[in-house]
This record gives structure tokens, sequence and C-alpha cells, in this order.
């Protein structure tokens, strides 16, 4: 049986983990990131292909794109979280479960990080546990996917 394949989507600036105020976002790297969704996922009996980017645009896609193939998706919008409505009304296609993911607690921080477009039309959200959030996605979709 092959693994289930699954998208790890990034949004603006978490390209740049690491060297992006590490008091917030921890020390882990953009690349220690990754490795460790793939890590973790293969675990879990998934092919995780993690992307990034800091274009709307290419978010939009990548959701049509997990929209049209229902690929379950992990995503960490980034910014894009509180005002990107295109990026959530592309979020509300999805055909597979998505999960919304913050490396720090969006509550816990600045008045305008507490509303989040895309939660309403996620099956969850997972915060504040640092790229450890990621992680947990992943168990959460194996476990709603059955796999």
């Amino acid at each position: 049986m092959s693994a289930r394949r699954v998208l790890v989507l990034n949004g603006p600036n978490l390209g740049r983990l690491g060297s992006r105020e590490p008091d917030v976002y921890g020390s882990t790297s953009y690349t220690g990131l990754v490795e460790r969704c793939v890590e973790v996922g293969r675990g879990l009996g998934m092919a995780v292909e993690v992307r990034e980017t800091n274009d709307e645009g290419e978010m939009i896609r990548w959701l049509h794109e997990a929209a049209d193939e229902r690929l379950p998706v992990v995503l960490n919008p980034g910014a894009f979280t509180h005002y990107s409505y295109g990026m959530r009304d592309a979020a509300a296609q999805r055909t597979a479960p998505l999960i919304e993911v913050h490396i720090s607690n969006p509550h816990g921080r600045e008045e305008f990080r507490h509303t989040s477009v895309v939660a309403s039309v996620a099956s969850g959200t997972i915060a504040g546990f640092g790229i450890g959030s990621y992680l947990l996605a992943l168990h959460a979709l194996a476990d709603e996917l059955g796999d």
C-alpha cells in the first residue's frame, strides 16, 4: 500500500524559521521543520510534501490543487491567517481534512492576530506548541483519516 500524500503548506516568512524572532518561533530552521514533518509523516504512513510561499496567489493555487486531488492539508497561513479571504475561500473548497496550525499562540499575542479567517473552514486548529503544532496536526490527520 502506498503512503497517503499530505501537503504541509506554509505562508509568508515561515521560510525564515530559526532566524526570525527565535523567542517567538523557536530556533528550529525551516529545513529542520521540513525534516521533522517528513520523518513523522513517514512513521504515520504519509508522504508529506512541505511547501512555503510569500505569495498569496500561489497559496490559493496550492489549496485548489489539494481540493482537486482530495489531499489532506496542514496549513500554517502565517500573516494570511488574519486577512486573506481569497485563501479562506480556497480552503473552504477542501475535499479532505485541513488542519490550521500556528507555531505561537495567536491569542497570546497582538490583538490583530486573534482573528483567523481560516478557522471556520478548517477541520481544527492547533497552536502554541512550536513546531510540535505541525507534528500534532499530522497525528490528528492520521487519526481522522483512519490510516
